[in-house]
């Protein structure tokens, strides 16, 4: 509420209580105003209390009466005084004691105030310290924050000349990927071929085994002729071996025989014989026939 209430509004709002018949007090004459600070009624209510005393001593000014009138309308007038008097003194003792604990109240917010203007100017140079703190922290992230920001703008540079090399990337990826589809239809038309002659190699290669088995059956057979014909010649060799070294040992005994008999003839057929032409001398004996 605010203290500078006028002293007009508490004098008419201590009337208005008045005139309720009720004592005008500093709590009822707040409430009458609806605003104002205890301090500031109690100190216009001393006031007007004093210009009520005033006021009823105007009213004490009659105009010339009957003496008996008079003199009770003046007894009645001085025992209101009285009456007025008191209860002006009681007013003020408890407006002064209303005064005295809102003075102590407002001591000890007072003493409570400066507390916390204590902790507030504690506070504040904590504050203090910490802005200039936070201040040089500011200054320190300005500068962290120009940084970034010229690695921004770099990164940002440096994104578009990605965006440029993945653009011609994509252009090289899709020739690429042209390239390894018809990469993939030339392969898939050689797997294709491939196939056929796998399927026709294994054919011909099926029909050589066969030719190859029936060639090895008729190979085995043939050597096995060829064995049973060689064991035949052995054995022949072997025979024909025993036969000429049967006829060897005939012709050599018959070479021995003839060597002697040569060696036992006459020297005078020997002599006769040298006189004698070769060819005409010798006698036309016929070999004998050797059996074999």
């Amino acid at each position: 509420m605010a203290s500078g209430v006028p002293e007009t509004d508490v004098f008419k709002a201590a009337d208005a209580v008045l005139a309720r018949g009720e004592r005008p007090t500093v709590e009822r004459v707040r409430l009458e105003l609806g605003r104002g600070s205890p301090a500031r009624v109690g100190q216009l209510l001393e006031q007007w209390w004093e210009r009520l005393a005033q006021r009823l001593k105007g009213h004490a000014l009659l105009p010339n009466l009957p003496g008996e009138v008079a003199q009770a309308f003046s007894d009645t007038w001085r025992l209101a005084l009285a009456q007025a008097a008191i209860v002006a003194h009681a007013a003020l003792a408890e407006e002064q004691n209303a005064l005295f604990a809102e003075q102590t109240s407002l001591t000890q917010e007072r003493k409570l105030w400066e507390i916390a203007l204590t902790e507030a100017q504690t506070n504040m140079a904590e504050s203090a310290a910490k802005l200039a703190q936070a201040d040089a922290q500011l200054r320190e992230r300005q500068v962290l924050v120009d940084q970034l920001e010229a690695q921004r703008t770099d990164l940002l540079q440096q994104r578009d000349r990605l965006q440029e090399q993945l653009g011609r990337q994509q252009v090289e990826m899709d020739d690429l990927r042209a390239k390894h589809n018809a990469a993939q239809e030339h392969i898939r038309a050689v797997e294709d071929r491939a196939h056929q002659q796998v399927d026709q190699a294994r054919q011909e290669i099926k029909s050589l085994q066969q030719r190859l088995e029936r060639e090895q059956r008729d190979h085995h057979k043939l050597v096995t002729q060829l064995s049973m014909q060689q064991d035949d010649l052995r054995n022949a060799v072997r025979a024909a071996e025993q036969v000429a070294a049967h006829q060897t040992g005939r012709v050599t005994a018959l070479e021995a025989t003839l060597t002697q008999w040569r060696n036992q003839a006459p020297p005078s057929k020997r002599q006769s014989r040298k006189g004698v032409p070769e060819g005409k001398g010798k006698p036309r004996n016929r070999a004998k026939k050797i059996p074999p």
